[in-house]
């Protein structure tokens, strides 16, 4: 495993919430990332822990090998990758994302 791989897997493991995305929670720099923001809210998780893939290059391609997903922005609960944005959506609008945050 790689340095970034394993700082990734710490960050993931270590938070119960986690969103790697573009930007920050309060400034987001893409609509997906601000949507993903919006969808933790609504859910009641007020401080996710949030990564800025714009400040490192090497988090940013990281994150997309660590999960072979090729998006961002990408969601992990409890070290689990849930998704990105459109997944996070569908997610919510079922029930299922507030059962996931809801902690146990």
């Amino acid at each position: 495993m790689s340095d970034t791989q394993q700082r990734i897997d710490e960050l993931v493991k270590a938070n119960e919430v986690v969103l790697f995305m573009k930007g920050t929670a309060q400034f987001p720099m893409c609509g997906f990332s601000g949507r993903a923001i919006q969808i933790l809210r609504a859910c009641g998780v007020n401080k996710p822990l949030t990564v800025n893939v714009l400040e490192d290059d090497a988090i940013r391609q990281g994150i997309k090998d660590y999960s072979q997903w090729p998006t961002i922005p990408q969601l992990y609960v409890k070290g689990e990758f849930i998704g990105g944005s459109d997944i996070m959506m569908e997610m919510y609008e079922s029930g299922e994302l507030q059962q996931l945050l809801t902690p146990n």
